[in-house]
């Protein structure tokens, strides 16, 4: 106890006062002033001296502006804080067992928060025997856990006002952390809905349509209300606005209704995210992209995942963000090395392959003894949109069948496989330091081989998850660790290199710059048979960028011609069709401009002035060079006039 130990509290709204003196979500240098105001290691006026000066060094070159407001911080860290009187009877007190709320109908999900994740979740793993985790032995987890942790660290939550909204849904989409939903209601559920929530009419039924937001796990990044159009969600104090969290429980498993789920930016994210409450950084680059894949594929999707940020944030034991629905179905995921993720994920879908081949074999014996619906599955084999369908009703046609000799054999053994009857999706996630570096080997043999893999790359331009380090995907100019001067050479054009085979798909995608192009870019490589591959552009911390304006960032490094928008798509030479489609217009922003507003570029010019403007004027030049190849191609597969 703090009385025991003569421990003194002290306590101060660093939060409170980072926000007043204009450095909001920075109290680090607040609370250094306090702590050596009440320890007494040195003498309060000289540590606020030392501590100015050193303010003065390092950010003078960002102006006055800056160095006042840390000046400012440090003079009311020293000034604010305050002595907590602990009572006396805290030397006695004996902790009070929470009751763990786990509201789920599935019954390994309880015992596992119960057992394992609530005990880590409290630092309390050590203690944890190993008879907790026997039934994890195999290493696999339930699905779905991140949703029980509800952390609630957010300061700042979005608070929607329905009479701006113009139901775009474009929150949902870049929200990272799938904690923003729209929903629409009958008017039963509307009715049932908790009270004080907020609902308006939908515009193309006569639906009730709502934003929920799980305020617990929003991490206040403020992606969602800076993406508005019509500014109708602003960054609230989380205190404000913890009633909502109830309609958020209540409502957020609320079916969804076949009318509203159209296949474009609106209608998906009406669907539900098998990616949700991920440990990611507030404003995350990345996951975006892996939820909208979830979106559209979840329920019948596998996922090999490289090491790095999308491993951490998909599957840091013993949380898990990926989730199932109510038929317990949702994305396979699972992590080998960093260097053979590809080689990984096409073992996975080559084992899945040789499985379904063999119960290709027990349909034919089971067409030929009377089960019409074996010919249904034959004939949507290979086409997982609708093979589930079919798969569903032979398996139900099976079990309720009477047979007997080879029939009897064929039924015995579908069935033992019968998870697998149904065609899946099998993506490869990764970053750029895997696909461009690392594990370029492997991929580059993956998407020769042909075979239907879908291969997405969240490109950050560096090793985003070992702290910034510089990739083959670095481009010219940028400062990263292993590239302190600038790195000098180019990126690596790794859309190129794949598009040099002819038969594989390939798109680079900005969300932030076009929702609508990102889509379509997901939607075709899923649906061309065979090898795909997906360049997300996903700004990152380590670009020294304001995070909650990440997708902006992506707009204007597309309007600028940093990065490009096309989509290759071998499938349509077959339908006379050119292929190949430059979906960003030529550059209408000055590149150096807008280079020069990301730390990574900026470090330069001020360490390294001379050297800075001679990279950037290469970039520049670079990014020009490289449009205006794109745009040669759209002529070359054009036909012959």
């Amino acid at each position: 106890s703090s009385t025991f130990n003569n421990i003194k509290l002290y306590i101060i709204n660093g939060i409170k006062i980072a926000e007043e003196v204009g450095l909001p979500g920075r109290a680090s240098t607040i609370l250094q002033s306090a702590f050596f105001t009440i320890s007494g290691i040195l003498p309060v006026e000289d540590a606020i001296k030392y501590m100015k000066e050193k303010v003065v060094a390092k950010f003078s070159k960002k102006g006055d502006a800056v160095v006042n407001a840390n000046c400012n911080g440090i003079d009311r860290g020293s000034k604010e804080v305050i002595k907590i009187d602990v009572p006396a009877s805290w030397k006695d007190a004996v902790d009070e067992k929470a009751e763990l709320n786990i509201n789920t109908n599935r019954p390994e999900m309880k015992k596992f928060v119960k057992n394992i994740l609530d005990p880590v979740d409290r630092l309390h793993g050590d203690d944890l025997p190993v008879s907790a985790f026997v039934d994890s032995a195999d290493g696999v987890y339930p699905q779905g856990s991140a949703a029980f942790e509800k952390r609630g660290i957010a300061i700042s939550v979005p608070e929607w006002d329905a009479t701006k909204c113009a139901q775009c849904n474009l929150c949902s989409m870049v929200c990272p952390h799938a904690v923003i939903r729209p929903i629409v209601m009958n008017a039963e559920e509307a009715a049932a809905a908790p009270e004080g929530t907020t609902m308006i009419k939908h515009k193309r039924t006569d639906y009730q349509y709502a934003l929920i937001v799980s305020v617990l796990d929003c991490t206040g990044c403020g992606s969602c209300a800076n993406v508005c159009p019509t500014k109708s969600l602003t960054m609230k104090p989380i205190a404000s606005q913890l009633d909502v969290q109830k309609s958020f429980d209540a409502l957020v498993n609320t079916p969804a209704k076949p009318e509203v789920l159209t296949p474009n930016t609106i209608g998906v994210q009406f669907r539900k995210p098998y990616l949700e409450f991920s440990g990611a950084c507030a404003g995350c680059g990345e996951t975006p992209y892996a939820k909208l894949a979830t979106q559209l594929y979840g329920d019948k999707m596998y996922i090999a995942n490289a090491t790095g940020c999308s491993s951490i944030w998909g599957g840091s034991a013993p949380s898990t963000p990926y989730t199932v629905d109510e038929n317990g179905h949702g994305p396979a995921w699972s992590n080998s090395l960093f260097e053979d993720n590809a080689e990984f994920g096409y073992g996975m879908y080559l084992a899945q392959k040789q499985i379904r081949e063999r119960l290709a074999a027990d349909a034919e014996v089971l067409s030929k003894a009377g089960i019409k619906e074996a010919d249904a599955w034959l004939a949507t084999f290979n086409d997982a949109a609708v093979n589930d369908v079919d798969a569903n009703a032979l398996i139900k046609a099976i079990e309720n069948a009477s047979l007997d000799g080879e029939a009897a054999s064929a039924a015995e053994d579908f069935l033992k496989d019968k998870d697998y009857a149904a065609k899946k999706y099998q993506f490869i996630f990764g970053g750029d330091g895997w696909a461009y570096d690392i594990g370029f080997g492997g991929l580059d043999h993956v998407i020769a081989s042909h075979e239907n893999v879908n291969i997405v790359v969240f490109d950050t331009e560096v090793y985003s998850n070992t702290g910034g380090q510089a990739s083959k995907s670095t481009p010219t100019g940028a400062v990263a660790k292993f590239a302190a001067s600038g790195k000098v050479v180019k990126k690596k054009d790794l859309a190129q290199i794949a598009m040099s085979y002819g038969y594989v798909y390939v798109a680079q995608v900005a969300m932030g710059a076009n929702a609508n192009q990102c889509l379509k870019a997901f939607q075709e490589a899923a649906a061309y048979d065979g090898p795909s591959l997906v360049i997300c552009y996903a700004p990152c911390i380590n670009h020294g960028i304001k995070m909650p304006f990440n997708q902006a960032e992506q707009k204007k490094a597309v309007a600028a011609g940093y990065w490009n928008l096309f989509r290759y798509n071998p499938a349509l030479i077959a339908e006379g069709k050119i292929p190949f489609s430059l979906d960003s217009k030529a550059p209408s922003a000055d590149y150096v401009e807008f280079i020069e507003g990301e730390t990574r570029y900026s470090a330069l010019k001020r360490s390294f002035p001379g050297k800075a403007e001679k990279l950037f004027a290469i970039a520049a030049e670079n990014s020009i060079e490289k449009y205006n190849k794109l745009a040669k191609l759209v002529d070359f597969y054009s036909p012959e006039k």
